[in-house]
């Protein structure tokens, strides 16, 4: 009996040796099982006699989970803030980037772009209605482009805002642009191939248009694309005026107006042009008018109009001879309606369109008429498009 306490007094006291051995061997780097460790040394120290207790212990695999203790807590919290800041990403993927790349905040921005490229990929049949028009503008050319995505907040967001204004820019500085005496219109393959500088602390240098919007749509989690654009001009004797509504900063908005006044006297001075072309470019965004003039409004618009006043007025029982008279003057008052010309001035309802035009005229000494002009809204069309997938609906253009 006293032989056995003896022997298995000396395996404790050689299995407490070799767990203190295990524990200053320990990895200063790092958590690990030192229970693995420990149990292979007791097994290895053979320490005390042979006895029937004196049994060795096998090794048990330990599912271990390794913790960076060469960053601290608050070095944590710093890269996380600094790898938000440069990428705007969740901080969610912050955070695993920087797991993932041991907190190489470097190494981990590189992961994260590779991550967005992909979700933007997989998000890029997302419907996009949301976003933000921006126009660019020169002293007789203009150009207005839809960038669009999928909520209201990543059009407020300053990346997104500084990638319309650069894409604007960019498409008021290419050949398309000059010499339009109409507002012309191009789509995403007018960008194709065409490169962008982008100046954003976030998102800056030269990149192709595509690049540079998917990599906007990876830092903001959202569809992102290029929808459409208008380029207008005018003759080297007449202004471009425009006005944005609902603008969050200067050449951006959701409602655009543009018009371009043109004079015969090319002596005369442009700034009462400017003046009266902003105020109707804003009219043209509270009236939305569909044509410039009567002239050009389609015989098959009015003949649509007219059945359907035709039918109106004849369920109110009426002669056939009043029913005519009824029908007449709701055509007259749906020109007043759609017609630009027609219409009267929002600054001033004594006024017709028709009658400011007159009074600028007689003010600069020279006929001023109307050269074209747009109406664009951000997400018209959109939902009809998804529902019916017909062509996408175009600005409205005089």
């Amino acid at each position: 009996m006293p032989g056995y306490r003896v022997a298995k007094l000396s395996a404790v006291r050689g299995l407490l040796r070799s767990l203190s051995a295990a524990s200053g061997n320990q990895r200063s780097h790092g958590y690990f099982s030192w229970a693995f460790g420990s149990a292979q040394m007791a097994e290895k120290s053979g320490e005390g006699p042979p006895t029937p207790f004196s049994c060795r212990i096998r090794p048990v695999p330990v599912l271990t989970r390794r913790f960076s203790s060469e960053v601290s807590a608050s070095e944590q919290i710093n890269l996380i803030k600094q790898l938000r800041e440069r990428t705007s990403a969740p901080i969610k993927a912050v955070k695993s980037a920087l797991v993932d790349c041991n907190w190489d905040i470097d190494a981990a921005q590189k992961d994260l772009r590779k991550r967005g490229v992909v979700l933007a990929s997989k998000k890029s049949s997302r419907a996009a209605a949301e976003g933000l028009l921006a126009i660019a503008q020169s002293d007789r050319k203009a150009v207005v482009i839809e960038l669009n995505c999928e909520t209201d907040f990543v059009a407020r967001n300053d990346i997104f805002q500084s990638l319309a204004t650069s894409l604007a820019r960019m498409a008021l500085s290419g050949e398309n642009s000059d010499h339009q005496t109409t507002a012309f219109p191009f789509g995403s393959e007018y960008f194709e191939n065409k490169k962008v500088c982008l100046d954003h602390p976030k998102l800056n240098g030269e990149m192709t248009i595509q690049s540079a919007i998917t990599e906007v749509a990876a830092m903001v989690g959202e569809n992102v694309k290029f929808r459409r654009g208008f380029a207008l001009s005018t003759s080297s004797h007449g202004v471009v005026c425009s006005y944005l509504h609902t603008s969050p900063q200067p050449g951006l908005g959701r409602i655009a107006g543009l018009v371009t006044l043109e004079i015969e006297d090319g002596n005369t001075v442009l700034d009462p042009l400017h003046q009266v072309g902003a105020s109707l470019a804003m009219h043209i965004v509270a009236a939305k008018p569909l044509f410039l003039s009567r002239e050009l409004v389609s015989s098959e618009a009015i003949e649509s109009e007219r059945d359907i006043l035709k039918s109106q007025a004849e369920s109110s029982g009426k002669s056939q001879m009043a029913v005519e008279k009824m029908v007449e003057g709701r055509l007259r008052k749906y020109f007043e309606e759609v017609v630009l010309m027609e219409q009267k001035f929002v600054v001033n309802d004594s006024l017709t369109i028709k009658s400011v035009l007159s009074n600028l005229s007689k003010e600069v000494g020279s006929e001023v008429k109307i050269g074209t002009f747009l109406r664009m809204e951000v997400g018209e069309g959109i939902q009809k498009l998804e529902a019916s997938a017909a062509p996408e609906v175009g600005a409205r253009a005089g």
